[in-house]
């Protein structure tokens, strides 16, 4: 049918460049399309057999050695030296390699289970207080090599802080202590929220995985060693580390660290235009605002437009609500941490 469809189309003209370029395909495959199932391969490919190669019967004892019950659960990098310390050579350690992988018996030759590829879990937040993000940063302190650590909590749909604390010191005690008053100060019902996380200490710890199942908060942890474990709160980070207001030098004190953090919480929530939430606040996002806010936009969009009709090629500015918010997303759709 695909043939039939690029033939009409070049019978009117068009190039078959385009039609592949639409397609997303090349040429070659379009050729290889055209070409009767019971055509032969015309590669060509080696037209005569090694002289030096293993015989019939080197292969089967080859075989034969390594499906023994001393060898069957070993690699070819321990059957060969073991046999050359007895004194037998069977074949190279290569050709093992070869004539195992050619009778599909080289993968898996023990006890543990075939890698199995797991999918990562996707979550996904169509309102606020469904999926929540946290994590913890340092702060420089007064003294040199001494830290402050930032506890931050967001909520994913919205983007907004929901929960923050400055402490001296990483604690999974400390981090229960604030999932629990987060959930508490907003009026959050913690049953079924889920709370996506690095692999930290503080993170994965026994109190801090008790007080999760105590309030019904579904923990969710990213894959450990990867480069974008917990992107939402490492761009939250950025952004505070990079604001023009950031201190310079160490903070004096935890009381100095609090009070900057709460300012820059206040400005984040409630002035801050998010790239990835159509440029709205947290707050107007988080408390249903946005779709007035994003309203008065696109309504001065065509007015402007109406104007100076020649200066508009395409369709206005796209001021529509950002929808939902997916973590982890299972088909890669560009950005998603703004």
């Amino acid at each position: 049918m695909t043939l039939a469809l690029v033939d009409d189309v070049l019978a009117q003209g068009v190039r078959l460049s385009a039609v592949c370029q639409r397609l997303g395909v090349s040429a070659r495959t379009v050729q290889r399309w055209r070409r009767p199932e019971t055509a032969e391969d015309g590669r060509c490919g080696p037209r005569q057999q090694p002289a030096n190669r293993l015989t019939d019967a080197e292969r089967r004892r080859l075989l034969a050695v390594a499906n023994c019950e001393e060898f069957r659960d070993l690699s070819p990098q321990q059957i060969v030296p073991t046999l050359a310390d007895r004194g037998q050579y069977v074949a190279s350690e290569s050709s093992f390699y070869r004539v195992l992988r050619e009778a599909k018996q080289l993968a898996h030759r023990g006890k543990a289970k075939p890698r199995a590829a797991r999918a990562r879990a996707e979550h996904v937040a169509s309102r606020p207080g469904q999926v929540w993000s946290w994590d913890i940063s340092y702060l420089r302190g007064p003294i040199r090599g001494a830290f402050f650590y930032l506890y931050l909590v967001v909520d994913l749909f919205s983007r907004r802080i929901m929960g923050w604390d400055v402490h001296g010191e990483e604690s999974m005690d400390l981090s229960s202590a604030l999932i629990r008053s987060t959930c508490q100060e907003n009026k959050v019902d913690p049953a079924g929220l889920v709370l996506h996380s690095d692999n930290g200490g503080p993170m994965k710890g026994s109190t801090m995985l008790a007080t999760l199942q105590w309030l019904g908060i579904i923990p969710s942890f990213s894959r450990p060693r990867v480069s974008d474990d917990n992107p939402f709160s490492e761009a939250l980070f950025r952004t505070l580390k990079y604001r023009p207001c950031f201190p310079d030098k160490p903070f004096n004190s935890l009381e100095d660290a609090r009070a900057w953090v709460a300012r820059f919480v206040a400005w984040y929530n409630g002035q801050h235009r998010h790239s990835g939430i159509r440029f709205v606040t947290p707050d107007e996002r988080h408390f249903g605002r946005e779709e007035a806010v994003l309203a008065r936009r696109h309504a001065l969009y065509e007015r402007a437009r109406q104007r100076h009709p020649a200066r508009w090629t395409r369709a206005t500015r796209n001021w529509t609500p950002a929808g939902p918010v997916r973590l982890n997303p299972l088909v890669a759709t560009g950005k998603e941490n703004g």
